[in-house]
C-alpha cells in the first residue's frame, strides 16, 4: 500500500457506505413491488421513490463533502464518479418500480424476479464492500461476483426481450403489442441497474489498482 504522509478525511466511507444501504433498501422493495398484488403496490412504489430520495440526499452528501475536502482518501474523480454510479444503481430501480404502478401492469414475465433477484444480491454485496474501501482488502471477490451477476443478469435480460418480442399474446392485438411496450420499458430499467451495479464494481476495482 502506498506510504501517505498528509492526513485523509475518512468521512467518505461511512457516507458510501449509508449511500449503499439505501440500495439494499430499494432492491427489497422492489422485489416486494414485483411479488405484490397490483392493488397493493401503490404503498410499496412510494416507499421506493422515498429511498430514491434518501440515496439521493446521501450522493449530494458526498459531493459536498468533496466541495470541502482538501486531502481526501483517493482520487477526487473517482469519488464523484463512484457516488455517481451508486445513485445511478437506485435511479434505474425506482424507476423500473415506477413503471410497474405508471403503466398499470397486471402481470409481470417471470424472468422479472429473476432480474430482481440479482439486483437484491448485488445491493447486498455492494452495501458490504462499501467499508472495505477503508483498507482495500477483500475487494477482488466483489468485484468477480458483481460481474458474474452481470452476465447472469444479461442472460435473464435477452431471454426476456425475445420472450416479448415472440409470445404471441403480444402479437395478437394494439393492446398486445403496447402491453409488451410496458413491459420493455420496466426490463430495460432492470437491466440499467444491472449495469449501474457493475460501473460500481469496475470503480472500485480502478480504485484499487491506483491505490495498491
Amino acid at each position: 500500500m502506498r506510504l501517505r504522509l498528509t492526513p485523509r478525511d475518512t468521512t467518505f466511507f461511512d457516507l458510501f457506505s449509508t449511500l449503499a444501504g439505501h440500495l439494499v433498501t430499494g432492491a427489497d422493495l422492489l422485489a416486494q413491488i414485483v411479488g405484490a398484488d397490483p392493488s397493493d403496490r401503490s404503498d410499496l412504489v412510494d416507499r421506493l421513490n422515498d429511498a430514491e430520495h434518501d440515496a439521493d440526499e446521501a450522493t449530494h452528501q458526498i459531493m459536498r463533502r468533496l466541495n470541502q475536502t482538501f486531502v481526501t482518501p483517493f482520487d477526487r474523480d473517482d469519488i464523484y464518479t463512484l457516488a455517481s454510479a451508486l445513485d445511478d444503481c437506485m435511479d434505474y430501480m425506482d424507476a423500473g418500480g415506477a413503471m410497474i404502478k405508471l403503466y398499470a401492469i397486471d402481470q409481470l414475465p417471470e424472468g422479472v424476479n429473476d432480474q430482481v433477484t440479482t439486483l437484491q444480491r448485488a445491493a447486498e454485496l455492494t452495501a458490504d464492500a462499501m467499508p472495505r474501501l477503508r483498507t482495500l482488502e477483500g475487494l477482488e471477490e466483489y468485484w468477480i461476483e458483481i460481474n458474474r451477476l452481470e452476465n447472469e443478469g444479461d442472460r435473464a435480460y435477452r431471454n426476456l426481450t425475445a420472450e416479448l418480442f415472440s409470445l404471441p399474446i403480444y402479437q395478437e392485438s394494439p393492446a398486445g403489442v403496447v402491453e409488451m411496450l410496458k413491459l420493455k420499458g420496466v426490463v430495460d430499467s432492470l437491466e440499467d441497474a444491472a449495469d449501474s451495479f457493475e460501473g460500481v464494481a469496475n470503480t472500485i476495482e480502478t480504485i484499487f489498482l491506483k491505490e495498491s
